[in-house]
């Protein structure tokens, strides 16, 4: 009688079908693999170059004004493995793959999942587009704010979800219950955490959303990285320079700066939108240098802010421009 042993192949199958379904942050993330890391005679390594849409700047009238085109590149890298080592017996091997799924594929495949998803969720702190919570219970109108933020930014209408903390789905379920009745969605319940599906997002629930501790950076901090201090070229300008105020900035912290606005991707022209900026790396505090994300540009088909006056004070978005470092988390 033959063995019943289940061959690697198996096994790499069934623990990624038990972890795709554990991942709902990972899982709604595109991952495409590209086969460029792994192609006979000409592997890359572990860094992918993903390159960027072309962009470019619009004449008015009929002279020609002939531009270059200069493409851009952002890395890909793979840089972290994770895995869960086990040592099991031939008569484990034996079982079936339901068996040996459910004993031990199964815890295994849900503590890897949980530190993926928690690797992959300090993400949060490159990015600076956010909806100014404050520490306020979460609602339907922060999720549709956050909405306009992604449909300003041009971002692609399908593939969008709502992922909550465990807090903000208490706050926002009972006011939402009676929209998530689409029975499309039905297929989706298997993946955990699945909620339902309204306002153009799928909603989703995690507990590994981690909680962002602000800097202590004080409302005193200016800044003369403006016009007269800048030129209005397409050099992007990465850090900002500081004067007066004090305590730190961590990184992930988002602010925005007086009178620096945001522009529309396409039209260059200002949308009376402050331009929000996250802390690129954590900054000790006091006068000095801090890096940032998005980088400034002035001018160009890259331009991503317009600074309509000569300075300029940190600011978190409140009418008054208080000079202040305030996260959105």
């Amino acid at each position: 009688m033959a063995n019943a042993i289940l061959t690697p192949t198996a096994v790499t199958r069934e623990a990624l079908r038990v972890l795709h379904q554990k991942l709902n942050f990972v899982g709604s993330i595109t991952r495409e693999y590209d086969d460029s890391f792994a192609r006979q005679g000409a592997k890359i390594g572990d860094t992918l170059k993903v390159r960027l849409p072309n962009q470019y700047t619009v004449r008015s009238g009929s002279t020609l004004s002939a531009q270059d085109t200069t493409e851009s590149t952002v890395d890909l890298k793979v840089q972290t493995q994770k895995g869960v080592d086990l040592n099991f017996t031939s008569v484990d091997l034996t079982l079936a793959l339901d068996d040996f799924s459910e004993r031990i594929l199964e815890p295994a495949m849900a503590v890897l999942a949980a530190n993926i998803e928690a690797d992959a969720m300090t993400m949060y702190k490159d990015v600076y587009n956010q909806v100014d919570n404050q520490g306020q219970p979460a609602s339907f109108t922060k999720v549709l704010q956050g909405r306009k933020i992604l449909v300003d930014n041009l971002a692609p209408l399908n593939g969008r979800t709502c992922n909550l903390n465990t807090q903000d789905n208490v706050d926002m379920v009972d006011a939402l219950k009676g929209l998530f009745n689409d029975q499309a969605t039905i297929g989706k319940q298997n993946r955990e955490g699945f909620m339902g599906r309204t306002a153009g997002f799928d909603f989703m629930e995690n507990t590994l959303w981690p909680s962002h501790p602000r800097g202590a950076a004080t409302a005193a901090y200016t800044t003369s990285t403006l016009i007269g201090a800048l030129p209005i070229v397409a050099t992007p300008v990465m850090a900002i320079t500081v004067a007066t105020g004090t305590g730190a900035a961590v990184r992930g912290d988002v602010f925005t700066i007086a009178n620096v606005f945001r522009v529309h991707p396409e039209t260059k022209q200002s949308t009376g939108i402050l331009q929000q900026f996250a802390v690129a790396a954590d900054y000790v505090g006091g006068a000095g240098a801090i890096s940032i994300t998005p980088s400034i540009i002035l001018a160009g088909p890259y331009q991503n802010v317009v600074i309509p006056t000569t300075s300029a004070t940190a600011s978190n978005d409140t009418p008054d421009g208080a000079a202040l470092l305030n996260t959105k988390m």
